[in-house]
């Protein structure tokens, strides 16, 4: 059984390449270089073959790798190989994954030799210990600012830049950074910078990128920032307001934000909006910080559950399902949901806190559902017209409540109907009067007119006149 032979160049110095290493290049087994662009293969494998026309022709990363990987277990059927690859073999080395996977189907061996890495130089050049480093590619790159980190891979300019932009993403752009050169060689160079100007100079394959951890209270672009500021003020000697708080008495705050990000909505408002739902979120942190005060749940149980939900109730992303519209995606929902929270009725689950027409409509709509419902809009009209003359010969308060409700109840079944949304219609013919009656008070002020002094007539040519200013747009 011929053997694959799988070795590390080292960082950069051929110094630095083991004597193990070193013994076996000189040993005559012939050798394939992953890239000649490495100042080690130079000096220890001058004129081997190499994989660099691959990376010329090859239409991706994943296709190159994969022709390097079939090019070493093609020749190493021959005879026993030396596959060199720069620094450690096992680090950051795709190809060195897939010549493994194939060699056993191959009917060859593969032994891999221990190398020094570029992580190695990068501790000993910046003096610290790299226990807690993230090592990230920068062509595949994920990264979490809350840990210092390594990143390789930054050999060319447009790879350094996207990268930078996906830094700026959560990280201030005068964050510094450390540039490192060349480690271990001659040539070696370490060169501070601010973020921003990262990509305003040359890169090369010898090009390592430090970036030091930003501290909690600055990572306010991230999730994580958010909830540590949650976390302080509810801490200890955090604030005293933040630390009396209960479900109960942040219920408010919660039904209030939620409908300051609806008015952003209806205003399209990109900007309130923005804001609005971070007043929203920070009250899922105030909930979820008051139940690990309890000791009932904590916020990775919020998360958790959610992402649980997603995923069970996608199972055409998730899964096996199928589907292809929305209608079908949510048909998928319903009876995934019946599935998981089996229920007496079809109406439970509406919340009694939603406002009226809203819960009307849930409720209305639950039951159109079972079929229960007229087919057309003539039959809500008619009710509508029935519930108006019960109404108009009700008799004492409590009938005329009751048939006022009545006539309610089926102005949101023509609104489900039509395909209108009958919290929303009413919450816009609020704006609209709001708007308008703004307008009768100021042509009034304007005038020198107090509104209680004037009759109906006189209001409602005020009333006129602001809806004809309005429709043309004054």
């Amino acid at each position: 059984m011929n053997t694959i032979h799988i070795v590390g160049l080292g960082p950069g110095d051929p110094r630095q390449v083991t004597l193990e290493t070193r013994e076996l290049l000189a040993s005559g087994i012939p050798v394939l270089l992953r890239t000649r662009h490495h100042p080690s293969a130079e000096v220890l494998a001058p004129g081997a073959p190499n994989c660099d026309d691959l990376y010329r022709s090859g239409a991706d990363f994943d296709s190159v790798y994969a022709a390097v990987a079939e090019r070493a277990c093609t020749m190493a059927a021959a005879s026993d190989l030396i596959f060199a690859v720069p620094g450690h073999p096992l680090f950051a080395e795709r190809a060195v994954s897939l010549i493994l996977d194939r060699a056993a189907e191959a009917g060859l061996a593969a032994r891999v030799y221990p190398a020094v890495s570029f992580v190695d130089v990068a501790a000993a050049a910046l003096r610290f210990d790299f226990a807690t480093v993230q090592v990230c590619d920068a062509t595949a790159f994920r990264f979490d600012p809350r840990r210092p980190a390594l990143v390789h891979q930054v050999y060319d300019r447009d790879t350094v830049t996207a990268l930078k932009l996906a830094l700026l993403d959560v990280l201030p752009a005068a964050h510094e950074v450390t540039l490192l050169s060349g480690l271990g060689t001659p040539e070696e160079r370490i060169v501070r910078l601010p973020l921003e100007t990262l990509d305003h100079r040359p890169f090369g394959y010898l090009d390592t990128l430090y970036v030091p951890a930003i501290d909690a209270l600055d990572d306010l672009r991230r999730m994580d920032g958010l909830v540590d500021v949650v976390a302080r003020l509810h801490a200890p000697d955090g604030c005293p307001w933040d630390r009396e708080q209960t479900h109960e008495s942040l219920r408010p705050h919660l039904l209030e934000e939620s409908y300051e990000a609806l008015e952003a909505i209806d205003r399209d408002d990109p900007t309130a909006l923005t804001e609005e739902l971070g007043d929203v979120l920070l009250q899922v942190l105030m909930h979820a910080e008051v139940g690990a005060r309890n000791e009932t749940f904590v916020l990775a149980d919020v998360v958790e559950h959610i992402a649980r939900k997603l995923i069970s109730r996608h199972p055409h992303v998730f899964g096996e399902g199928s589907a292809s519209t929305a209608e079908e995606v949510y048909q998928n929902w319903e009876q995934l949901k019946k599935k998981e929270k089996p229920r007496d009725s079809i109406l439970d689950g509406v919340p009694q806190s939603l406002p009226a027409l809203a819960a009307s409509q849930s409720i209305q709509g639950r039951a159109r559902r079972v079929g229960f419902d007229w087919p057309d809009i003539e039959g809500p009209l008619d009710k509508l017209r029935e519930e108006i003359a019960e109404f108009a010969h009700a008799d004492g308060a409590s009938e005329r409540a009751d048939e006022f409700g009545d006539i309610l109840f089926v102005l949101v079944n023509i609104a489900d109907h039509l395909g209108i949304e009958a919290e929303q219609a009413l919450r816009g013919a609020n704006t609209k009067f709001r708007r308008r009656f703004a307008h009768v008070e100021r042509l009034a002020a304007d005038r020198g007119l107090d509104l209680r002094d004037l009759d109906l007539p006189a209001l409602d040519a005020l009333w006129d006149e602001a809806k004809a200013v309005e429709r043309v747009g004054l």
